[in-house]
């Protein structure tokens, strides 16, 4: 019975020495600070993908900020965010880098291939934006938008003038334009969206993208991950991981369909890493 007990308490006292140590290994590294774009399907999936991995592989404590991409920049410029997953270059975030290149640290690039502009369901008639205008009565001569003042409205804007389209834009939400696409399909009739890939509308529905002949939303885009100047020096750990971190469209669109039915994207973001080991693994290496 004495031996019984002494194992027991030689068990818990092993048991208490790990979790002190965890608790130890926790406490050394800094809090981190990650901002991403609110609403925005890729960046929160990225986010918390990005987030569990440095809680539950790395130990760190993470804060997330959702915001809107003028604020996410500037915290990062500022300090007041370590780092973003979600820096839309050369294009859609353009403007911001431009003022602030000299105040981040870009660490990598964690989606290459990203893409945005004008989205249609595959069944209506139009291959171009310039020829929306030969179908206006069709969409109601409306462009339904997601946020007033995201870059990709930024550009459709300039979009409406370059091709003298007869149409206006009509400023909503990301989920309230995903709302408007499913009502749309559902009754297959024509819409217009601004829209960007990664997305998962993609994997739900047959789209595609009008023709851009003026390039006015240029040619493919990549998603950086960007740092404040300091970012490297108080978490070398983390900014290691942050650098290889990168995966492409399934990985992504598997994590933003799961949480566009409905999970939470935290949970989303464990079961997409307790699903794929090897892929950690290779980005903690």
């Amino acid at each position: 019975m004495r031996n019984l007990k002494t194992f027991c308490l030689q068990g818990l006292g092993v048991a208490a020495l790990a979790l002190g140590m965890t608790t130890a290994m926790a406490a050394d590294k800094p809090t981190l600070t990650i901002g991403y774009v609110n609403g925005w399907d890729d960046s929160v999936a990225a986010t918390h993908v990005a987030s569990e991995i440095l809680k539950s592989n790395l130990g760190y404590t993470v804060e997330l900020k959702a915001v809107e991409p003028a604020i996410m920049w500037q915290g990062v410029a500022r300090g007041d965010l370590d780092v973003t997953l979600s820096a839309w270059l050369p294009v859609t975030h353009g403007e911001y880098y431009a003022k602030m290149k000299d105040k981040v640290d870009i660490l990598g690039t964690n989606y290459a291939g990203a893409k945005i502009g004008l989205v249609v369901p595959d069944y209506v008639e139009a291959k171009t934006i310039e020829d929306l205008n030969k179908s206006k009565a069709a969409y109601d001569g409306k462009i339904t938008g997601i946020d007033a003042g995201a870059g990709v409205m930024r550009r459709t804007e300039e979009a409406i003038e370059k091709y003298k389209l007869d149409f206006k834009l009509m400023p909503s939400s990301g989920p309230a334009m995903a709302i408007a696409l499913a009502r749309a399909e559902k009754k297959q009739e024509a819409i217009v969206v601004p829209g960007w890939i990664p997305h998962w509308m993609f994997a739900k529905w047959k789209l595609r993208f009008l023709e851009d002949p003026q390039n006015v939303f240029g040619a493919a885009e990549h998603i950086d991950t960007v740092a404040s100047m300091g970012m490297q020096a108080k978490a070398p750990e983390a900014a290691a991981f942050l650098k290889k971190f990168s995966w492409g469209p399934e990985e992504v669109g598997a994590v933003m369909l799961a949480v566009s039915e409905g999970v939470k994207p935290e949970q989303a973001a464990k079961d997409w890493v307790a699903a794929n080991p090897e892929r950690v693994a290779g980005w903690l290496k």
